[in-house]
């Protein structure tokens, strides 16, 4: 399945149905005077976050979406069926904007969430409602009123508990293949990752889940190289696990060019904790390890933790800080439990 995290869409309600003009003609029954029922309301647009879903690819396929208009009124004062609602259908973790791409709607993060984007329009009344004591045969109904009709701008960021990020090749796709099921495409070149994927970690009988985006490079904010459109999905992690390649000739340099497209990118990223590894530290003899760490401790301002992915050396050391830092941010987002006390 490809991925979509953006996708442009027309929606629009339907419009209410029209009352009818109709009057009771039964045999027996002179007078029998207006019975015209009201028309049905439009169906309605909403939005739901559901189960099973990581991408926005089935709205490239569709883009116009239309609730059904409502039944018409009928004689004998039957009032006409409310007009068939339509669900966009997308993933936790999905924003809605307005047509400017700035103005948000709602947010959907958590399965089951839903919002209406448009209302029906409301369905007209029959005639029966303009019957008075001078005008006891009125000719005359009312039409539905028409639905909303706007376009929207659907954004996909991904939730996960912990991002990966770093220049490309720092062993990102590696580590994420190592620690869970997900399958990422590895090789030696740069932008192998075009889109972000998930796995599940697992550690101490605890689990979490793992983002992997694209490698940032120098300038990612302005648009270079891939640029920096998915570091949305990185935005509501915890924790993020910046990988710096034991490669890199400046271990410092590398570092501090991420930091400083995070830093740039804003919506909090550069605030968000942050453990520091040195990736594809089997590649390295003791001498130059040593050395790298030094430079990278010194960048960094903490001791960074040696990894290998290939060999498994720090894996574990790798989760295990992961998972503190997510249960620690678990436990200050819930809520405090009330203090309840024996009343007598």
């Amino acid at each position: 399945m490809k991925f979509l995290d953006q996708a442009k869409v027309y929606i629009r309600s339907g419009n209410g149905g029209a009352g009818a003009v109709s009057f009771r003609r039964e045999k027996f029954i002179e007078f029998g005077g207006p019975d015209g029922g009201d028309g049905g309301r439009g169906g309605d647009v909403w939005v739901e976050a559901v189960d099973g879903l990581n991408t926005l690819i089935d709205y490239r396929y569709q883009q116009h979406f239309r609730a059904k208009t409502g039944v018409h009124g009928m004689g004998r004062n039957m009032t006409g069926a409310k007009g068939a609602d339509v669900t966009l259908k997308v993933p936790a973790g999905t924003q809605v904007y307005a047509d400017d791409n700035e103005t948000l709607i709602c947010d959907l993060t958590e399965v089951g969430q839903r919002f209406r984007l448009a209302s029906g329009g409301n369905g007209g009344f029959g005639n029966q409602h303009f019957k008075t004591s001078t005008n006891q045969a009125p000719r005359r109904a009312n039409p539905g009123l028409p639905g909303e009709e706007l376009t929207i701008w659907l954004r996909l960021k991904l939730i996960a508990d912990a991002g990966l990020v770093g220049l490309p090749n720092a062993g990102k796709s590696t580590f994420l293949a190592a620690v869970s099921a997900a399958k990422p495409k590895i090789a030696d070149y740069p932008f192998t990752t075009l889109h972000p994927n998930l796995g599940v970690a697992r550690i101490d009988a605890r689990e979490f889940v793992v983002a992997d985006i694209p490698g940032l490079i120098e300038g990612a904010h302005e648009g270079v190289g891939i640029g920096d459109r998915f570091l949305g999905h990185v935005e509501r992690t915890r924790v993020l696990l910046h990988l710096v390649s034991a490669q890199e000739e400046s271990p410092a340099k590398a570092y501090k060019t991420v930091r400083a497209e995070l830093a740039a990118y804003g919506h909090g990223l550069a605030e968000k904790p942050e453990i520091v590894a040195l990736s594809q530290a089997d590649t390295l003899d003791a001498d130059t390890r040593k050395k790298k760490v030094s430079a990278l401790k010194r960048a960094a301002g903490r001791a960074p933790l040696l990894l290998s992915a290939v060999t498994g050396e720090g894996v574990e050391v790798a989760l295990r800080a992961l998972i503190a830092e997510i249960e620690d941010a678990r436990q200050a987002e819930a809520p405090a439990e009330p203090d309840v006390r024996w009343q007598r």
